[in-house]
């Protein structure tokens, strides 16, 4: 254990090499390091046409943990867009490792010193060795002045300046690959956006109060389970957040005979009704996985940490999620669907047709499935995300990581109690899911909401009306009409035109290389006349075989 009094020299030295170290993070020298570790794992001439997915995605993976922190985030948000990547990279990303080996404690104790009015001395002991050592913080075990057992996470030193110094980096590179993109996936993906997102994201797991306020937020959807527990919070800055400490196992490492059947059962019906609570509430834990969740020794309650991937989505997305899975389970594909356009946000690039074919065939599939299937809820989200992109319609910025939630909770339950289908105990919840929805929509503030959107339509109904008679009456009445050209059809017209442009050269080139030729005989002794006709010629004849090339090529393909 760390003993209470200050080493005061030693936090100046530390606190001194920190802001020598992060002068150092400039635009420039990381950009060269990224260039120079891409190119050390051979990701910059690594892909084509024949290459190996599964090298790629081993050496992204590489490259990604020698980075650092930005990219070890990035890659395991880029896990949870398998539209935009194979699958061979997104399954070898998965991979990657958030635990990193810890930083020495003096480091740790000079942000404690700096961020904690008290320092050090705010705590009786605490122990140097961390309890967990990811890419943006470590956890330690302590003890208050109070005398209540915490743990406490603190922000790595100098995480924040490299996160913004790569992530300006990365946005360039960005804007760069956006620009190469089809128009249709220009149209369907933002790849800015995307990466604004998750910078935005990856800020707040840098602000420890987020955090806490992200706790705050499932403790009160929490409160009426009566085994689920979210540790309180006793003392937290930007840097760090020291709450309660909970002696336990993980989910997946407490003792098999430390709950009997109906004690495992209760406690999934819990998580499985909490984790729909939050997702009808708008909330989302991105990552509510067995590690996640600990099994109080003392309490045997199932105990919820680490909210730092947690965010919102539109609530009516979620309710046609929902709506979405309910009719599934009755094998109405068709409505299904229909739920489903209310998420995706189409193109002009989109076939409504094709997509929701291929949204049906898709989803009959998850009729009757359960859990133990590949067929089960978290996958089906997935899918109907890779077949929103193939169609070129928007995915909500929220979704992918909703999914990727849905499916961690339902992999926990399967864990927890694999003898009863998640299936089954989100069928419990229906009631709980409609009354949710009734609530909504008879609660004051979206009714006053909607009635004044009604006073104003009802209120501004003659004036507009009657614009637009006047412009009936004057001939003035105008509507423009958007027309979609498929790019196969761009494709073609780019070529006729092109290789027209080409006949006319060459013609243009031969005819004038006539011209002179006869202008030239007997008359000219100079022997410039005739080179330039000669060369006119021969560029036409150069032409002319580039063209027949050309088009022998495109037959034959």
């Amino acid at each position: 254990m760390y003993g209470l009094q200050e080493q005061k020299p030693a936090i100046r030295t530390s606190l001194d090499k920190k802001e020598k170290e992060r002068s150092k993070i400039t635009k420039a020298s990381r950009f060269r390091t990224i260039v120079s570790v891409l190119g050390k794992h051979g990701l910059l001439h690594l892909f084509g046409s024949r290459t190996n997915m599964r090298e790629v995605g081993k050496r992204m993976r590489m490259a990604f943990e020698e980075l650092g922190p930005t990219f070890i985030k990035l890659g395991q948000v880029l896990v949870t867009r398998q539209e935009l990547l194979p699958p061979e990279i997104t399954e070898e990303l998965s991979t990657l490792l958030d635990e990193v080996p810890p930083i020495a404690f003096q480091h740790i104790q000079a942000i404690l010193s700096e961020e904690l009015p008290a320092g050090i001395a705010t705590f009786e002991w605490i122990d140097p060795e961390p309890l967990g050592s990811a890419s943006l913080a470590q956890v330690y075990r302590a003890k208050l002045r109070g005398g209540k057992e915490c743990a406490v996470k603190v922000v790595r030193p100098n995480v924040d300046r490299l996160f913004q110094t790569d992530i300006a980096v990365i946005r360039k590179l960005v804007k760069l690959v956006q620009q190469i993109l089809p128009r249709s996936l220009q149209a369907s993906v933002n790849l800015p956006d995307l990466i604004n997102d998750y910078y935005s994201s990856s800020l707040s797991e840098l602000n420890m109060e987020n955090e806490a306020s992200a706790m705050e937020d499932h403790r009160k959807v929490a409160e009426e389970f009566e085994t689920l527990h979210i540790p309180e919070v006793y003392l937290v800055t930007k840097k760090v957040l020291v709450q309660e400490f909970v002696d336990g196992w993980s989910l997946k490492e407490f003792p098999v005979d430390f709950f009997s059947f109906e004690e495992r059962l209760l406690r999934m019906t819990d998580l499985a009704h909490y984790y729909i609570k939050t997702f009808l509430n708008g909330y989302y834990h991105g990552d509510p996985h067995g590690s996640n969740i600990l099994v109080d020794k003392n309490t045997k309650k199932c105990v919820l940490i680490d909210f730092g991937m947690t965010g919102r989505m539109d609530s009516l997305h979620t309710e046609a999620l929902f709506r979405m899975l309910m009719h599934i389970r009755v094998n109405q594909a068709e409505d299904a669907v229909e739920c489903v356009m209310d998420v995706l946000d189409q193109t002009i690039y989109t076939d409504p047709v094709k997509l929701k074919d291929q949204m049906r065939s898709m989803m009959i599939q998850y009729v009757n499935s359960n859990q133990a299937s590949i067929y089960n809820w978290g996958n089906l989200t997935m899918s109907i995300i890779t077949i929103g992109m193939k169609n070129y319609c928007k995915i909500p910025s929220g979704l992918a990581l909703w999914a990727k939630g849905f499916s961690a909770a339902e992999g926990t339950a399967r864990w927890l109690c694999p003898e009863i289908s998640f299936h089954s105990v989100v069928e419990t919840a229906d009631v709980n899911i409609i009354k949710n929805w009734t609530s909504r929509r008879f609660n004051y503030r979206p009714n006053a909401s909607l009635l004044t959107e009604t006073y104003k339509l009802l209120g501004t109904f003659p004036r507009r009306m009657n614009k637009i008679l006047e412009r009936l009456a004057w001939n003035h009445m105008k509507f423009t009409v958007e027309t979609k050209i498929s790019d196969s059809s761009i494709d073609v017209v780019n070529k006729m035109v092109n290789r027209i442009s080409l006949t006319g050269l060459a013609g243009a080139f031969f005819i004038g290389g006539s011209i002179l030729q006869a202008f030239a005989v007997g008359r000219v002794s100079s022997t410039l006349v005739p080179f330039f006709a000669d060369a006119a010629l021969v560029v036409s004849g150069v032409i002319t075989v580039y063209l027949l090339w050309r088009i022998l090529r495109s037959k034959r393909a």
